[in-house]
């Protein structure tokens, strides 16, 4: 890998408008992506990795502008015009945001896509041959016995045979439909490939297969690639660097054994306790993450990830286990959305002997059931705060519930977002838990 990256992305952002009415009024829109920033360097594989939903596709097609980026920049072979690093209006010559056709046709030979869905990747109505050949002859090479041959080259270079050219996508199986897709990326020679999710759709051992080719293909035709997956076993077995990605951001980026040695944010963590592992006996914690899953349409203020966070930061002058402030804040947000049935809850309360209704306190010790928080909270300030507010919402208060815990529950986590904490070695984590210990250790410093 040289110093100079092949690709650079800066502050990508694609965001999806909502409409509203016969005028399609524009009332909002859906952050998939907004604002990352990586580099690919020459023969590197960085992975891009994150639960469905996140943005991770919606990263990837914009990168090879199959759809149009809202802003940010794509600086593809930054390095080749040396002096000219702006234009005189700021912007790179290379930006691949601000590619005309002719231009954006270039970048195409050099930058190629690998999907998800192999099926669906191929014209039915042509050989296999055909629509791999079909690359050369969009750009230029009219020569049919060349192009030919050159197809079949790579046929076999992804092991299939020469022969497969004039068979056609149903002949084949979900891996070696993968290994055509791979033969029609590499037809250009590019410099870099984007694979989504190239193998979540095989069955396990083919996948192994496929890894292992895209590996020799990488080091045979010194490939970059761009792999995007939301499964860290995969991820761990390709990559030299990773990217994790929530809810259209990048949390934390870093190289792959320190990622999965030394993760440094709360949702990198719960991710690598999903891995199974390979012997039954061993024991790992598994980090369940409970709370709400915001919506890209309407992002959660401060750090992303607070509403689902396991270690969430309690405000100073809170003390509590850390799992009751999690379902505290869980219960805080249901009552905010007006997402708690109380009419449920009391057909699940035991019913009072005397009347055949569960009783009020009934009814306020199975709120805390469902949200599993204990008959008193150790805070007594906190426990008189969570008393009033079940109070207000066995009385349909639901209003003055949500108001009190509101005003009274408050994470520095929704207060302010979160910068990049460099770790070392190109190690880097967007936590304010971070941004807290280096001011602890800061000021400790201060005072010796």
């Amino acid at each position: 890998m040289t110093d100079e990256p092949l690709l650079s992305v800066r502050n990508l952002k694609k965001h999806y408008p909502i409409t509203k009415g016969l005028l399609s009024r524009q009332v909002g829109a859906a952050k998939a992506v907004d604002g990352i920033s990586f580099d690919i360097h020459r023969g590197e594989t960085l992975g891009l990795v994150g639960e469905s939903g996140c943005g991770k596709s919606t990263a990837a097609s914009s990168i090879i502008r199959l759809e149009e980026p809202t802003d940010g920049e794509v600086i593809f072979n930054g390095g080749d015009r040396a002096g000219r690093t702006r234009n005189p209006d700021g912007t790179h010559p290379n930006d691949v945001t601000r590619f005309d056709k002719k231009e954006l046709k270039a970048f195409r030979r050099d930058a190629q896509m690998v999907f998800q869905d192999p099926s669906s990747s191929f014209d039915p109505r042509m050989t296999i041959g055909s629509s791999i050949a079909e690359m050369l002859l969009v750009h230029g090479m009219t020569d049919r016995q060349r192009r030919r041959a050159i197809v079949e080259d790579l046929l076999e270079r992804v092991g299939l045979s020469a022969s497969d050219y004039d068979r056609y996508p149903h002949e084949f199986s979900g891996g070696q439909k993968q290994r055509i897709a791979l033969a029609r990326a590499l037809v250009l020679n590019p410099d870099l490939i984007v694979a989504d999710e190239p193998v979540s759709a095989l069955d396990v051992s083919i996948q192994a297969e496929i890894l292992s080719l895209i590996d020799e293909l990488q080091e045979e035709f010194d490939l970059s690639l761009l792999f995007i997956s939301h499964d860290m076993s995969v991820i761990r077995k390709i990559c030299d660097r990773v990217a994790v990605m929530y809810l259209g951001e990048i949390v934390e980026i870093g190289e792959t054994e320190e990622i999965f040695s030394n993760p440094q944010h709360p949702y990198t963590e719960a991710l690598l306790s999903s891995i199974p592992l390979p012997d039954p006996r061993a024991e790992r914690e598994q980090i369940e993450l409970t709370g709400t899953v915001p919506s890209p349409s309407n992002p959660p203020s401060g750090c992303r990830f607070h509403t689902r966070c396991p270690k969430v930061i309690q405000p100073d002058d809170l003390d509590l286990e850390q799992a009751t402030w999690r379902r505290l804040l869980n219960l805080r947000d249901r009552v905010a959305a007006d997402d708690v049935d109380i009419e449920q809850i009391q057909e699940n309360a035991l019913v009072d002997e005397d009347d055949g209704r569960p009783s009020n306190e009934v009814i306020k010790s199975q709120i805390r059931t469902e949200f599993d928080l204990p008959e008193t909270l150790s805070d007594p300030q906190a426990e008189e705060t969570l008393s009033q507010a079940l109070e207000k919402l066995v009385a349909d208060d639901r209003a003055g519930a949500a108001e009190l815990l509101n005003g009274a529950f408050v994470t520095p986590c929704e207060q302010s977002v979160p910068e990049d904490t460099d770790h070392g070695g190109g190690h880097r984590s967007a936590c304010i838990l971070h941004e807290r210990e280096q001011d602890s250790i800061e000021l400790s410093t201060a005072d010796d």
